[in-house]
């Protein structure tokens, strides 16, 4: 066995690996990334494709330790790249799969065309294509799939050229002042700011904040609760790390030493069953009422590993005139005018950056992990809610009705009934109930039926 490092989707590892095991009996047995398919193993079929220092490279015939010191991205590290998303809708409407076994490796290659060969016609896609074979389609949805992206990446890219020309040929001349010259900001053309190198930051900064861009190779979701009592009264409670922790469903063991968390985190999906023990660093900024934790963990069983930074803040819950509070993001501003300050509620907004790799990782499609963790955090406000009415910190008779709260039909988790009869305690978190209520949702939207997302 040979120690080998390399970053795979942006992280680096260190492991062991046979001299002549391939790169993809690596990913798929060691990293536990089963998206990369093995069909040949004779680097004929394309089916086990991945990116190699930006790449494409046959998995099957590339021997693991001749990747030290490499950047290698799986399927499973494009869930938020953009050319990635566009091919994927493209595929679905052109129907450029069927069995999905040969997929993730032609999507890497045909994102590998776009980026290589945007000016690629049919017959160059063919050649191009030619090294990833699919025994279901026949090609011809595929091809159309990426010159149907071509196309439309060709036309946003003129539309980009025209404005910027347009732009440049009526912006006014800055004008240029000995010393210490102005730098260029991004935004309106022609505008300055007299910035320097180093300069520190503006008063009433937070020092707890949201980083701009998800780190590489994670996701990034955010969702909101409201919960009964004034601003200041929450934070003070938020105070109790570990009751805080204790409200969080499946979470068992929970330990505190200053600003280290340890905790045990159980999912069950059916018959699986999930146990990941990890720590995490807890940060909190009383002046802007917004805490940051960060931590990872790993369920020993099934050797999936999940990191995740999670930045809170609490702010003064507004909605509009005649609404009613619920613990599930509103879509849409609603206009100052139309909003009013609701008295004894605090609305606590989540910034989740996350990553899960393993036999799991499949479960972690971001659109599906927002729904369930909707779910989640409106039970765990449910839960934080009732905790504090309990204790007295909140105000029983406030305006909100507590996080999840919005379900007509018992789907959602009633913060004065459920979480309340539990005296606060946190309930496990059962993976097939919440998949079951999420594809109930979606039907009923498809269909066009009421309720659901409340």
């Amino acid at each position: 066995m040979n120690p080998i490092t390399l970053t795979v989707n942006g992280e680096t590892h260190e492991a062991l690996a046979e001299p002549r095991q391939h790169l993809g009996d690596f990913l798929r047995e060691t990293m536990r990334l089963t998206g990369t398919h093995l069909g040949c193993e004779h680097g004929v079929c394309g089916a086990c494709t991945v990116l190699i220092d930006d790449r494409p490279a046959r998995a099957c015939i590339a021997f693991a330790v001749a990747c030290e010191g490499s950047a290698v991205r799986t399927i499973e590290g494009f869930e938020t790249d953009p050319v990635m998303r566009d091919l994927r809708a493209a595929f679905t409407r052109h129907h450029a799969l069927q069995c999905g076994f040969c997929t993730p490796g032609m999507l890497i290659a045909a994102r590998d065309v776009v980026l290589r060969v945007p000016e690629a016609d049919e017959r160059r896609v063919r050649v191009e294509m030619s090294g990833n074979l699919c025994r279901c389609t026949g090609f011809a949805g595929i091809v159309r799939a990426i010159l149907d992206v071509l196309e439309s990446r060709r036309s946003a890219n003129a539309s980009v050229l025209e404005s910027a020309r347009s732009a440049i040929e009526h912006a006014p001349m800055p004008s240029f002042v000995p010393g210490d010259a102005p730098l260029l900001v991004s935004g309106a053309p022609g505008s300055v700011a007299s910035a320097t190198a180093g300069a520190a930051p503006a008063a009433g900064t937070a020092s707890v904040a949201v980083p701009v861009t998800p780190a590489a190779g994670s996701n990034r979701i955010e969702v909101a609760f409201v919960m009964r009592g004034a601003p200041t009264d929450v934070w003070h409670a938020f105070a109790d790390v570990k009751a805080v922790a204790a409200c969080l469903p499946g979470a068992e063991e929970v330990e505190v030493d200053g600003d280290r968390v340890r905790a045990r985190i159980v999912v069950r999906f059916g018959p699986m069953k999930a146990a990941f023990a990890g720590a995490a660093t807890h940060e909190r900024d009383d002046a802007h009422r917004t805490g940051r934790l960060r931590g990872a963990g790993q369920d020993n069983l099934s050797q999936s590993r999940a990191r995740a930074d999670i930045v809170y803040r609490l702010e003064p819950q507004t909605a509009p005139v005649g609404g009613a509070l619920t613990g599930r993001v509103a879509t849409g501003e609603a206009s100052a005018a139309q909003s009013a300050l609701v008295a004894d509620s605090t609305r606590v907004v989540i910034t989740m950056d996350y990553s899960l790799q393993g036999p799991l990782a499949q479960f972690s499609r971001p659109s599906l992990v927002r729904e369930f963790a909707e779910r989640l955090v409106a039970d765990f406000g449910a839960t934080l809610d009732a905790r504090l009415i309990r204790a007295g910190v909140t105000h029983a008779d406030g305006a909100g009705a507590g996080a999840g709260a919005g379900d007509a039909d018992g789907a959602g988790v009633s913060a004065d009934s459920s979480a309340a009869s539990r005296g606060g305690r946190a309930m496990a978190v059962n993976g097939w109930g919440l998949l079951w209520r999420v594809l109930r949702d979606r039907v009923l939207a498809l269909f066009g039926a009421g309720g659901g997302r409340g």
